[in-house]
């Protein structure tokens, strides 16, 4: 169905020429609007995520994430397909002001919409080194999933997604309208304590800053090393990995950034990487701020262990951002120590086994073309997904992409 074939065919068009432009503040238009309504439930399809207990149980199957491709954004935020935006981890020097630079920040301009542009070019340029479509039936963005997995426990944040099936293939982008309101409606908040949304982030950012070399230590001058607390912060330059994982009977192509490693890549391709993820949060000074800090692990650990992220720093630091400590943390040992509570806040086994199922129920009901909409209110208890566009795929997929596979799928003398 179309909204705009809905609205039309229900307004009988000689009531249209008789009221012209009030049709839209009529109760034709208000019948209208309420059929359309009605004719999305109808059509909609929901998936629960309460009881939450009934995802309670060992782990269903996880196959470790493998990287088979990279690409990196330079310091203008350009594509190139290789790994020159790779960082190397190395110790931040503690007592340094987060704050420092925030005057001077060169901030990426997020706020376009970049779909899946990127992920899909290194995707087609490894297809061509092999000669083959790549094994997977749902490709996206790492934060896509994280958002998914999460759900279980994070009742207080909605999301929206689109999606579109491809060759047998559900190809998933964050919808972008939605990221820009959600941000906007974030900074107006009123009841947030402490220092401005923009500086917070901004600590995030110094902290990989002072964190990492451009190149390994032994290659790096001990002048830079030293005087890191005085490099311009840029967040243009990201290194991301894409890695071919499963979770249950999904089999997964994911993209995302990787702060740093902690030694080098190994020659051999799909060998794990020492990656490390970089977090900063609050000291913790007491049982609150420890709870405060159980319940961020959450994220932390999805985001890691959907890309084989081995470690995480986290810099601690004081309420006006300076840093006071700055703790590794192997990923995999997290659960256990958040299942040591007598109370504990989240439940890794139940946040793979509701991705798994989730994937599952998403792979039954998208099932043809168009463009689909995967939609969960804040606090609601269901996520909700119903089709948007009734044919195509959207911006989802670029042309050029599209372009490829049809040569692929012809066959190797055209698929060059």
């Amino acid at each position: 169905f179309s909204y705009n074939e809905s609205l039309v065919c229900s307004l009988d068009v000689s009531k249209q020429d008789q009221i012209g432009n009030r049709a839209w503040t009529s109760p034709y238009h208000c019948r209208c609007m309420r059929q359309v309504s009605s004719l999305l439930r109808i059509m909609s399809a929901r998936f629960s995520v309460q009881p939450i207990g009934r995802f309670a149980g060992a782990s269903q199957p996880v196959k470790r994430p493998k990287e088979f491709a990279c690409f990196s954004y330079d310091d203008n935020h350009e594509f190139h397909l290789d790994d020159s935006s790779l960082k190397y981890y190395y110790t931040p020097q503690l007592g340094a002001d987060l704050s420092k630079g925030f005057d001077t920040f060169q901030k990426l301009d997020d706020t376009g919409d970049d779909h899946l542009d990127s992920l899909l070019k290194t995707i087609a340029a490894h297809e061509q080194e092999t000669g083959k479509k790549i094994d997977a039936n749902i490709v996206t963005w790492r934060g896509m999933m994280t958002k998914i997995m999460a759900a279980p426990f994070d009742q207080m944040d909605g999301f929206e997604m689109n999606a579109t099936l491809y060759q047998d293939c559900i190809f998933i982008e964050e919808n972008n309208a939605y990221k820009i309101a959600s941000r906007s409606n974030e900074g107006n908040n009123k009841r947030r304590r402490g220092p401005p949304l923009e500086v917070m982030q901004f600590w995030g950012y110094k902290f990989e800053t002072l964190s990492t070399l451009p190149a390994p230590w032994a290659e790096t001058s001990r002048d830079f090393i030293e005087n890191r607390e005085n490099e311009a912060v840029n967040n243009k330059a990201q290194y991301c990995s894409v890695v071919r994982t499963g979770i249950g009977k999904s089999v997964l192509c994911l993209g995302g950034e990787v702060d740093a490693i902690w030694d080098s890549k190994p020659e051999e391709k799909g060998s794990p990487i020492n990656w490390v993820e970089l977090k900063t949060s609050a000291e913790i000074r007491n049982p609150g701020g420890m709870e405060n800090f159980k319940r961020k692990l959450m994220k932390y650990w999805i985001q890691s262990f959907l890309l084989g992220v081995p470690r995480i720093v986290v810099g601690f630091r004081t309420q006006d951002g300076i840093l006071v400590e700055a703790r590794e943390m192997e990923t995999h040992r997290i659960p256990d120590m958040v299942n040591a509570d007598p109370n504990p806040k989240w439940n890794a086994d139940m946040c793979v086994n509701f991705a798994a199922t989730f994937l599952e129920w998403l792979t039954e009901n998208i099932n043809d073309e168009g463009v689909w909409r995967i939609r969960r209110e804040p606090q609601s208890p269901t996520i909700e997904l119903f089709k948007v566009e009734e044919t195509g795929h959207g911006d989802i997929l670029s042309d050029e992409f599209k372009n490829w596979r049809i040569k692929l799928a012809l066959g190797p003398s055209d698929a060059s």
